[in-house]
């Protein structure tokens, strides 16, 4: 990807997000998913020259592209996933931060590369890694888990009913090919499982094997536990979910009383004017909580 080409992603629940966290100038900042730069520009411009923000992306594309969007910002960019925030700014030398915030959507530029793998809208490797540097593929996966593995990654990253028929269909199939692209694993899922509604059937075998993949549950049971180590008393912390298996945790953890004071009694969403300018806005889930002075 070159990082000179103007992002396309559009961040989502901006003024919104703004708004619930309002950070001031002079604070201390982390955007723990940088994407296009897009909430990191806004974060960034409320804090000023008097401000520090850190930048975590896990993907150094992103990384790159982000780049000129932040630049002249006080800021400092760093390839990690949000899950080794606490090691990061301990090397950095900061104890506590006055404001967390995470989007957990993808950027728009990741899902339009097909060497990326994370859709199948066009034909591309069967990868989903969010950190294209290391790891395994959802290639790997679909390859060597048991049925039974397949059937439960299905079933509980993306609450697919026909979990167990989807994953006899690929371990039959492994027997003769290995599948490699995302059309490959698509037209097998379509062969077996009925369409309904407007949704591709493959859509959710596909959110399972990237959560798998990328082990997003686990990262974001992660960074919610280490949140209280890391945001200041009075600091804010404001996390942006797309499906119920994240907004579930993230509500869950809003909720510790002796901790957290939730700003948001229900998750925030997008109106119907950010929907029709940015579709993929519609799934977004705004949760915002202040740290208790006195915990």
């Amino acid at each position: 990807m070159s990082p000179e080409r103007e992002p396309k992603h559009l961040a989502v629940l901006s003024a919104e997000t703004l708004r619930l966290l309002n950070p001031m100038p002079g604070e201390t900042w982390v955007d723990c998913t940088v994407g296009a730069g897009g909430h990191t520009r806004l974060i960034g411009e409320k804090l000023g020259n008097t401000g520090r923000l850190i930048g975590l992306d896990q993907d150094p594309n992103m990384l790159d592209l982000a780049r000129s969007r932040v630049s002249g910002l006080p800021i400092a960019l760093i390839h990690a996933n949000f899950d080794q925030l606490a090691d990061v700014l301990a090397n950095l030398g900061i104890i506590a931060v006055d404001g967390v915030l995470a989007d957990l959507g993808f950027c728009s530029d990741q899902l339009e590369q097909a060497s990326r793998g994370f859709s199948f809208r066009d034909d591309g490797p069967l990868d989903m890694r969010l950190d294209p540097t290391s790891g395994e593929t959802a290639a790997d996966l679909v390859n060597r888990l048991s049925e039974a593995s397949l059937a439960d990654v299905f079933w509980e990253y993306g609450e697919e009913r026909y979990s167990r028929r989807i994953a006899r269909k690929i371990v039959e199939q492994r027997k003769t090919k290995l599948l490699a692209t995302t059309a490959e694993l698509a037209d097998l899922v379509r062969s077996c499982v009925p369409r309904f509604g407007g949704m591709d059937p493959a859509t959710r075998v596909f959110q399972a094997l990237r959560i798998a993949v990328n082990d997003e549950l686990g990262a974001l049971d992660r960074l919610l536990a280490a949140l209280p180590r890391i945001v200041k008393p009075g600091g804010r912390a404001g996390i942006i979910g797309f499906h119920s298996l994240e907004d579930r945790r993230v509500k869950q953890a809003f909720r510790t009383v002796n901790v957290w004071e939730p700003l948001t009694k229900k998750p925030v969403t997008a109106d119907d004017e950010e929907v029709a300018r940015n579709p993929r806005a519609r799934s977004a889930k705004l949760r915002v909580a202040a740290r208790k002075e006195n915990s």
